[in-house]
């Protein structure tokens, strides 16, 4: 660890060398020419291409992940020794500054005869300036990942869940798109975990284990959590209301939230929002055009195919569609299950 904690320490100073009679405006992870090129030199990974963390670094999953062109998401999370995480009730954990999100895209391709293909990874490191994003694009050789301030579009091909081969222009973002979601009343922002999203096991090297367990085992917590567990969407044997409503909330709800990006539409779909309006049933859109497809209401009970929410989902126009980024593909199973919810409503 001794590597990543000097390449670490380079990208914190950015914004921390003030303390040694430098200007906090001057040295700023915005100024990203002074950022690591290339992933491999902050040391996350003691095997880079099979992403497999460094002592520190430690592995992570959701219980409902966003969906982002049927990619697989391997999650990683560095916090700095000593150091704990706070806790408020539905809201994703307080991690100390030096803390890094590391979350690599990929296609695993476990049902096929292609092999698998590293495509971006995406840091989110807290500073003492907030959550900062950078985004590394992964070469043909799978060796290294290369910053990608302007993002980069990726052609390829991968094996879907029941084997079919399906053509993909896998887009990553630029750098100023990473706060189309990760953004809350102004401010960068985590998004996937909260609590009531982690409480899952997970197989680390010694073994399988709650992961809120193993955090608090690391040290990381020492209080109890008030939170309420979620249901997976991909669960069949949760209830179909918890099932979608899961799926807003990770796939929708880091914008449709009080401060989000999509607060003017007074549309919410956190997973703790309990108006019926705002969650979209018999609301008019804020603003009427070729999104709402001519429909009049988000969410008609009943009548999947009179709802806003439905056409938007399906479509693949970027002016229409919804999420308005993060994907090239409709997602069928989210949308099968969004229509199935909307007629039992």
């Amino acid at each position: 660890m001794r590597r990543f904690k000097k390449s670490f320490f380079f990208v914190i100073s950015l914004v921390l060398f003030s303390s040694q009679g430098h200007s906090a405006n001057t040295f700023n992870l915005e100024d990203f020419s002074k950022a690591p090129k290339f992933l491999s030199e902050f040391g996350f990974f003691q095997d880079m291409q099979n992403q497999i963390p460094a002592e520190d670094v430690h592995p992570y999953s959701l219980v409902s992940p966003l969906f982002s062109d049927h990619t697989d998401k391997l999650r990683f999370v560095y916090v700095p020794e000593g150091q704990k995480l706070g806790y408020v009730k539905d809201k994703v954990f307080i991690f100390p500054v030096g803390s890094t999100l590391i979350k690599t895209f990929a296609y695993l391709n476990k049902n096929g005869p292609l092999e698998q293909q590293l495509l971006e990874t995406r840091l989110l490191i807290n500073t003492n300036e907030g959550w900062k994003a950078i985004s590394y694009v992964w070469n043909e050789e799978q060796t290294d990942a290369k910053r990608a301030i302007a993002g980069a579009t990726i052609p390829t091909t991968f094996i879907d869940s029941h084997g079919n081969l399906v053509g993909v222009r896998y887009r990553a973002p630029n750098q100023n798109q990473c706060k189309e979601c990760h953004q809350v009343n102004k401010v960068m922002t985590p998004i996937g975990p909260k609590a009531r999203n982690m409480d899952k096991d997970l197989n680390y090297q010694s073994g399988e284990m709650n992961q809120l367990l193993y955090w608090a085992a690391l040290g990381w917590i020492d209080q109890k959590l008030d939170s309420t567990p979620i249901s997976s969407y991909a669960d069949v044997n949760a209830s179909l209301n918890d099932r979608a409503r899961a799926y807003l909330d990770i796939n929708c709800g880091h914008c449709h939230i009080p401060g989000g990006s999509a607060d003017t539409t007074g549309l919410y779909l956190n997973f703790i929002e309990d108006s019926q309006e705002k969650l979209g049933i018999y609301k008019k859109p804020v603003a009427a055009g070729r999104a709402s497809g001519n429909l009049k209401y988000s969410i008609v009970p009943g009548h999947a195919d009179d709802s806003i929410m439905l056409f938007r989902m399906e479509s693949l126009d970027p002016g229409i569609m919804m999420p308005e980024s993060g994907r090239a593909l409709a997602d069928e199973a989210g949308i099968k299950l969004i229509r199935d919810w909307i007629n039992k409503l």
